[in-house]
């Protein structure tokens, strides 16, 4: 029997998917299973890593009771999964402790301090990446002060997806894209040991596992691995890239015949570009931003991201949803979001400002203010519900904006995707507010389907990515839309303003934070109380890419 099929793993904040490919991309089985992890001392959240694997180890077993003869017919097995966190393996394979997901925010004091220091800007002159809480970084020396008997134990330093590969191969390593975001140089695509000591983790640099191209070297499933998921031994496995950028390159990020960009428009908004070459990266005065190594040699994938993007319509319906339950009518989401399309569309443009910034860890990108919380400005009688919501799709556009903007030259065209990309307004205000034309990506498993792209590469499937990219992604993509010219205009015009309410905002941030402290706790923050979050498993979760962890 042919080996004519590859299989992605794209193991999420949310869910954990197993998806089956084709050779030339046409995807033929899914099978997924809700993650879990548990909220602990307020901000932290950790997660079991055993568990982790047994639902990882669940979905492929699963996948084979829907595609035929599976087993037999898969070439090889790539591994994407959500970023950052911190996954530590001691020295006989097992977990040193619960990990520390990218959600974790206990590091958040020590970031804090790095980030406006000079060896912050060290750090992201040499990754190409801001300081964050989530990052391995932070977290490392977090449990070097606040769990040293974890430290001892440690012998590895995983992020998720290298944790499942060991736990398909035996073999203990880091690909570029993550590697390098966290303690390397971008220019080298090495570990930097200065970035290392500038995080007084020197003596730590015997967890870092070795860097390895996962589109050139391929590990083999291991005996005890094999057993457990129902396939053979010996089977090609690739380490592929971090979730959010295998998103992007299976929803089109790079083309060879021209500059692109790619927005994810999910519950947080992602957005990239491609820097063809180190020299070609754009950093910025703020250090913020990310710079992840693609799959195509010698580029990379320039991020910045919202905290918050459809959180924001969300919000704004269940606030009409709560209305009409007082007055004993029952509407869920589901019902009211896919009729807001005509009426968005229907109001005026461009009579309200809104800031996205609805979610309660405030902002990231391009700016870092965990103060900063969602605003209209210009509100009057005048305006209904569907104005209201119009300005929140078009504060997601500015938003959009001005994450590019921090990144260099807008692309001419921008590839999309996510749950609302498939929104008529939502892809008729993107484009406008960006000025550029919009493309929409059909793929439905982004994530899984770039992982197994590189195995495709990998496996000799396919000569380069390039080619790969012709046979697997071209095909997905919807036909361009140019943006309305009138409607680009008017955008143009308010876009200053957007940014300079959003500039003048922090001493109102701030003071609205203190007054709320102070009244509801004469200024101090009362502890949480620890939970475990366990996210439901629903057919519309299982088919939208999961990128919450790519930072």
């Amino acid at each position: 029997m042919s080996r004519d099929l590859l299989i992605g793993i794209d193991a999420g904040t949310s869910v954990i998917k197993s998806v089956a490919f084709t050779l030339t991309g046409q995807q033929v089985g899914a099978s997924a299973r809700p993650n879990v992890y548990t909220t602990v001392e307020g901000v932290g959240a950790e997660q079991d890593m055993a568990t982790t694997w047994a639902d990882t180890a669940s979905t492929l077993r699963g996948l084979a009771a829907v595609v035929p003869d599976l087993a037999d017919r898969t070439a090889a097995i790539a591994v994407t999964a959500q970023g950052d966190g911190t996954w530590l393996v001691d020295a006989a394979g097992e977990p040193a402790g619960p990990a520390l997901i990218w959600l974790d925010a206990r590091a958040a004091a020590l970031t804090s301090g790095l980030r406006t220091s000079s060896i912050g800007r060290r750090h992201y002159e040499s990754t190409g990446s801001g300081l964050a809480a989530c990052q391995m970084g932070p977290q490392l020396m977090w449990l070097d002060r606040h769990r040293p008997a974890t430290m001892a134990r440690a012998a590895s330093a995983f992020h998720l997806k290298d944790w499942l590969y060991f736990k398909l191969t035996g073999e203990r390593a880091a690909d570029p894209s993550e590697g390098v975001h966290s303690f390397g140089d971008f220019h080298t695509l090495n570990y930097a040991p200065a970035v290392l000591d500038g995080f007084g983790l020197g003596h730590r640099r015997g967890l870092l596992p070795p860097i390895l191209d996962g589109a050139r070297h391929l590990g083999s499933l291991g005996a005890v691995a094999a057993r457990e998921i129902g396939f053979g031994e010996g089977l090609p496995v690739c380490l592929g890239p971090i979730d959010i950028v295998a998103t992007a390159l299976g929803a089109g990020l790079y083309d060879p015949r021209e500059e692109t960009g790619c927005t994810i428009v999910g519950s947080t908004g992602m957005h990239m570009r491609i820097a063809r070459s180190a020299a070609d990266v754009r950093l910025n005065a703020d250090s913020t931003g990310y710079t992840l190594a693609f799959p195509v040699p010698g580029t990379f994938a320039q991020l910045q991201s919202n905290m918050a993007s459809t959180l924001n319509i969300d919000w704004l319906v269940d606030l009409a949803r709560g209305v009409l339950r007082q007055h004993g009518v029952e509407k869920s989401r589901a019902e009211i979001l896919p009729t807001l399309d005509d009426h968005v569309l229907a109001a005026a443009p461009g009579t309200l400002l809104y800031h996205p910034y609805i979610s309660e860890a405030g902002e990231r990108g391009p700016f870092v203010d965990a103060t900063a919380r969602a605003q209209f400005h210009g509100l009057s009688s005048r305006h209904s519900f569907n104005d209201l919501m119009r300005a929140v799709y078009e504060g997601l556009g500015f938003a959009a904006r001005e994450c590019y903007a921090a990144m260099g030259p807008m692309p001419p065209e921008v590839r999309i995707t996510g749950g609302a990309a498939r929104s008529k307004a939502l892809r008729t205000i993107l484009g406008a507010a960006l000025g550029t034309r919009i493309r929409t990506s059909t793929r439905e498993e982004a994530g899984a389907a770039g992982a197994a792209m590189v195995a495709a590469v990998a496996t000799g499937a396919f000569p380069d990515m390039e080619r790969c990219i012709d046979r697997w992604v071209t095909p997905t993509l919807a036909g361009a839309i140019d943006p309305d010219p009138g409607l680009a205009r008017r955008y143009d015009r308010l876009f200053p303003a957007y940014v300079a309410a959003r500039r003048a905002s922090p001493p109102v941030w701030r003071a609205l934070r203190a007054a709320n402290v102070d009244e509801a706790c004469g200024g101090a923050v009362p502890p949480a109380v620890p939970s475990t979050r366990v996210l439901p498993s629903r057919p519309d979760i299982d088919l939208e890419p999961n990128l919450e962890g790519a930072l």
